[in-house]
């Protein structure tokens, strides 16, 4: 796949990212990852004709929450999901920590083979780390292999204004890309 094929849909799912990013950061900070179906707003409409006015109809695809991911490994829940040919793509909200480049070398060592111990110190480490920084990440993928990612990171209690910086780049999480589109294959 091109690059210019791997992006044809990419405002399209753009703009789908922002809509699930600002969807969930209505409902605060503190959340568990969000996982969600991207449909055609028509086909959506024909099942549910209720929904006519609460729908963006000039957007080819809506966003649709799904039931709460399992408890634990975010990867391995992933890994276990295959969409219906319905779904044309799916987006995945969590929150996350983001450390400044240079913070790196005062982590802990991790080693990869020694399980899920040695990633949660590392986790803790980073979750306490001074230059912490947290945020809302949303990746969406759609079956053309388009992505696009979204990232919200959350103002400091300590700032005046506690202003929440918005970053928007299809390569912010490319594992987590790869993983969504993943659960597209057939």
């Amino acid at each position: 796949m091109t690059d210019s094929e791997n992006n044809a849909g990419a405002p399209g799912v753009a703009a789908l990212a922002r809509e699930v990013e600002e969807f969930v950061a209505s409902a605060g900070w503190n959340q568990r990852p969000q996982l969600f179906a991207l449909v055609p707003t028509a086909d959506l409409l024909r099942q549910q004709p209720e929904l006519a006015g609460q729908l963006d109809e000039a957007s080819e695809l809506t966003p649709v929450a799904q039931e709460d991911l399992p408890e634990g490994d975010l990867a391995d829940a992933l890994a276990h999901i295959a969409w219906p040919d319905a779904v044309h793509g799916c987006a995945l909200a969590q929150e996350i920590i983001v450390l400044p480049p240079d913070a790196e070398s005062e982590l802990p060592e991790v080693d990869d083979s020694a399980g899920s111990g040695d990633v949660e110190r590392l986790r803790q480490a980073a979750a306490h780390h001074p230059r912490r920084t947290e945020a809302r990440l949303v990746a969406a993928v759609l079956r053309d292999g388009a992505a696009a990612c979204v990232m919200r990171l959350r103002g400091k209690e300590d700032d005046e204004d506690g202003v929440e910086e918005i970053i928007e780049h299809p390569e912010l999480a490319p594992n987590l890309v790869d993983a969504l589109r993943a659960t597209l294959l057939p």
